[in-house]
């Protein structure tokens, strides 16, 4: 394992519980403290529902991390950044996943499930949570998004 052990939580819709799956299996495999919050059927649901509810998790601090995850990411994303007590980052890259960590403190990563595939939402999870929040210069900026 790259990282040192963490509480993860993941969501998401009908459209990405494949990937949801696949992504819990591996993280526990890393060492991992995995929740998934659901869904557990390609049942139609509605992303909201499961956005909201890892946002409500990751904010009270159930868990330190939460993975967001819907057909294209940004429904769930938008949901999930309702909450003020969580910074999603929809990410398409492990650039993007390490710059969401270092630059803007991102709790929650999100990502498409039909816009990307497994080993390339491995290669973001892993950036993301190998990466430290760099502070310095981001620490004001991240302050103005952050609940008082």
């Amino acid at each position: 394992m790259t990282t040192p052990p963490v509480k993860i939580a993941l969501a998401s819709d009908h459209a990405a519980v494949a990937l949801k799956a696949e992504l819990a299996d591996w993280l526990r495999d890393q060492g991992h403290d995995v929740t998934d919050l659901g869904p557990d059927t390609t049942d139609s649901v509605d992303y909201p529902d499961y956005g909201f509810k890892l946002a409500d998790h990751v904010a009270s601090g159930a868990a330190e991390f939460g993975v967001a995850l819907c057909g294209s990411g940004i429904g769930i994303s938008i949901a999930v950044n309702r909450n003020p007590g969580c910074r999603c980052a929809l990410i398409s890259d492990s650039l993007s996943a390490r710059l969401s960590r270092q630059h803007n403190n991102a709790n929650v990563i999100a990502m498409g499930a039909r816009l990307i595939g497994i080993d390339a939402a491995k290669d973001c999870l892993s950036a993301f949570l190998a990466t430290p929040f760099e502070g310095g210069r981001h620490e004001r900026r991240v302050a103005k998004l952050t609940p008082a």
